[in-house]
């Protein structure tokens, strides 16, 4: 399996009581994903709070992650910026680092038109030296879209290899490109027509259940993804990864808090992320100390 293939998980970075970087919690929480279904780790990531790392502390933790876990699964490192020069950088030394790929999301804010994001991606694969990109495209966040037709021309850049696809409204097939379901939601669409898998977030707490899709039918596939809708809309209650975080502590995992401006779940949210694990039959006791 090539490592932008199979049921990745978008990893949260813990954190500790002082807000430093827990790289024991890392590491344990890594194997918990692997012990648990998933084919790979997406290290520095949106979900791993890479806005607010250093970074130093961001290519730390892919180090870590690489030299711990590298032989295990696939790790590929969030390296993306809304500046070409310091996508570069980040790619450079997260391909220095160990990971076997890299996740670059499109050019945020500053909102590049497509010229300049093909010129982007033609620089960062480049920096790659062969080892394969993931574009990221999420126009919530970037306020730019990839177009489909857009996307099969990057498919052209010499190591430009797939694409993590948050925009549901365009999810499908693109020659030449690696699909890749940037919403967990749509995680059974993207298997159903052969896509290559998803970056998750759900697979933090349903990691059994979500490697199941992908070994399952088409009929069975639908019928676990109806059972963890609920879960997917919980952990998007609030800005992410709040709720995934608030969920593995529930679930007896160490992963500390989030660093500003996010803030943790309030009691209402917390609400909604127990219920939607309930729901899902996910919540167990947690035997207390």
């Amino acid at each position: 399996m090539r490592p932008y293939e199979g049921l990745l998980t978008a990893m949260v970075t813990p954190f500790r009581a002082d807000g430093r970087v827990d790289e024991e919690a890392a590491v344990a929480i890594g194997r918990h994903l692997l012990a648990s279904g998933s084919d790979g780790l997406v290290v520095a990531g949106t979900t791993g709070e890479a806005s607010t790392l250093s970074d130093d502390e961001h290519i730390a933790l892919v180090t870590l992650i690489a030299s711990e876990l590298g032989g295990e699964a696939a790790i590929v490192a969030g390296a993306g910026s809304n500046d070409t020069r310091h996508a570069i950088e980040l790619t450079e030394r997260s391909v220095a680092a160990g990971a076997h790929a890299v996740l670059s999301v499109t050019g945020y804010y500053n909102r590049p038109n497509l010229r300049g994001i093909r010129r982007h991606y033609e620089l960062v694969a480049d920096a790659a030296g062969g080892v394969p990109v993931v574009l990221y495209n999420i126009p919530s966040r970037t306020a730019v879209n990839l177009p489909p037709d857009f996307l099969a021309e990057l498919a052209q850049i010499d190591g430009v290899e797939g694409v993590k696809q948050a925009n549901d409204a365009e999810l499908g097939p693109i020659d030449g490109l690696a699909i890749l379901a940037g919403n967990d939601n749509v995680l059974a669409r993207v298997l159903d027509f052969g896509g290559a898998g998803g970056i998750c977030v759900a697979s933090h707490v349903a990691g059994p259940q979500m490697r199941e899709m992908f070994d399952a039918s088409p009929e069975r596939r639908a019928e676990i993804d109806a059972t963890l809708q609920p879960v997917y809309a919980g952990l998007f209650c609030t800005a992410s990864p709040a709720p995934v975080k608030a969920a593995l502590r529930m679930l007896g995992h160490d992963v500390g808090g989030l660093r500003l401006p996010l803030v943790e779940c309030d009691e209402s949210e917390e609400r909604i992320v127990r219920e939607s694990l309930a729901a899902a039959g996910l919540l167990r006791e947690v035997p207390t100390a």
